[in-house]
């Protein structure tokens, strides 16, 4: 049963999905959309949003008709704390805790709760860590939509002719999982590469597999990972040569995308994941598309101009931990002018992901009445001005200070980047002040962030 839902979702979102025009997708959007709301009804933290007041169990409450906007905003914290009654199997937070936290310190991923349930652990970047719940059916619509979404024609006809080898698939993680291993067939072969090991023997195994002629054909992993990959193929210490690389688990810049596109000859696509959901995907034409057969996105929009929002999420595969207009902390960016995609899709296309709400820079207005606000693309832009001077930075704001960190700087670069973050500044009528930290290694087990903006208390 678990191999037909993997396949059905398979055929489905690889040749499927198929709409005319915006019009009839959001017809067929809306239909899906009902049947989540009323599957909400067994949920016990909806059961009274879900039901009109003063009616209870009568046929008016069985087909009164339920609106989005009637259920409230959640956020991490209402999850965290209402974990038990947002789930449908009754699981509580500490026993999904205690597993995930004993996986990642055995490295054993293999343990479930309630029987057959897989149990993740967000990376905690906003602080507090949380779990989440996967079935095993939810496993298989998400490999099937990824594999369908991601791989490219060659890869998809190895994967369907028996004869042919299986498609070899190298991962990168922090952490391992049912999950991600739901892929694993006698059609792939599956590598998980754990980032919490030394990196220079993952090295040595993808080296050996490419000299024997076993290199992975699918290259997986965060992109902090693929451009230090990507810089050692480039420098002839790595003989992979995958034919598709795709990146996961943090934003995806166009420099570091770049570095791939030079090391392997092809651009990366990109698997835009949260805890919350599966929700973009790049297609064959290197557009990143909203999920939205799978996700309904409402937009907070940020600017004026309707160009970036942060995204509240409905997940309408999520039937065992409830995803119901989850507000995340990103901030994501679209075209209004833009075309529609060659690919047909008529699904959202995102003209970039920058990352969390904190990675918007607000910093004091020259005149000291307001608050000048600096989006992640634009800074990365003023940074990519100055790219030969460095070989990686970060930026982290502290108050009212920029404290940037340069890798292996240049002569005269701590100089440069400083006039150009001042410009920037300028530009928009705000002032700043720059203060230059040293270089510290990032810390493979931790998502890799350029741009914070930290508390105010830190």
């Amino acid at each position: 049963m678990l191999v037909a839902v993997l396949l059905a979702r398979f055929v489905r979102a690889r040749w499927g999905y198929r709409f005319r025009s915006r019009e009839r997708f959001d017809a067929w959007h809306g239909r899906r959309l009902a049947r989540f709301l009323r599957r909400l009804r067994a949920v016990p933290y909806y059961a009274s949003d879900v039901r009109p007041a003063g009616v209870d169990g009568s046929e008016a409450s069985r087909t009164a008709r339920v609106e989005l906007s009637d259920l409230p905003i959640v956020d991490k914290g209402v999850l965290l704390e209402h974990f038990d009654g947002l789930n449908t199997r009754g699981v509580r937070l500490v026993d999904a805790l205690g597993v995930a936290l004993e996986a990642e310190r055995t490295r054993d991923f293999a343990p479930l709760v309630a029987g057959d349930l897989t149990v993740g652990l967000s990376s905690g970047t906003s602080g507090r860590r949380g779990a989440f719940l996967v079935s095993p059916r939810e496993r298989m619509l998400w490999a099937g939509t990824v594999l369908a979404r991601v791989l490219d024609r060659r890869s998809v006809g190895q994967l369907l002719r028996p004869w042919a080898p299986p498609v070899r698939i190298a991962f990168f993680l922090r952490a391992g999982g049912n999950l991600y291993e739901s892929v694993a067939s006698s059609r792939i072969r599956f590598s998980f590469h754990d980032l919490t090991e030394p990196f220079d023997s993952h090295l040595a195994a993808l080296d050996a597999g490419a000299a024997a002629g076993a290199g992975p054909h699918v290259l997986v992993a965060p992109a902090s990972v693929l451009a230090a990959l990507a810089d050692r193929a480039r420098e002839g210490r790595l003989r992979i040569r995958p034919r598709l690389v795709i990146s996961v688990a943090e934003v995806l810049e166009p420099e570091v995308a770049e570095r791939i596109r030079r090391a392997w000859g092809r651009a990366p696509r990109q698997v835009y994941q949260a805890t919350e959901g599966l929700l973009a995907l790049t297609c064959e034409h290197g557009s990143l598309h909203l999920n939205e057969e799978s996700v309904r996105v409402e937009r907070e929009w940020l600017d004026a101009e309707r160009t970036r929002f942060t995204p509240i999420v409905t997940d309408f595969d999520r039937r065992t931990q409830i995803i119901a207009r989850y507000r995340l902390d990103d901030v994501l960016r679209v075209d209004p002018a833009a075309p529609r995609c060659p690919c047909g899709r008529v699904t959202t296309v995102l003209a970039g992901v920058d990352g969390r709400a904190d990675a918007v820079l607000r910093l004091p207005h020259a005149s000291g009445l307001r608050e000048v606000e600096l989006f992640p693309d634009v800074v990365r832009q003023a940074m990519a001005v100055a790219s030969e001077a460095y070989a990686d930075w970060r930026i982290r704001q502290r108050g009212l200070d920029l404290h940037v960190s340069l890798a292996e700087p240049a002569p005269g670069a701590e100089v440069r980047v400083r006039e150009l973050l001042e410009r920037l500044l300028r530009s928009h009528g705000g002032r700043v002040d720059v203060v230059f930290d040293a270089w510290e290694p990032a810390d493979p087990t931790v998502k890799a962030r350029r741009i914070v903006r930290e508390p105010a208390s830190a």
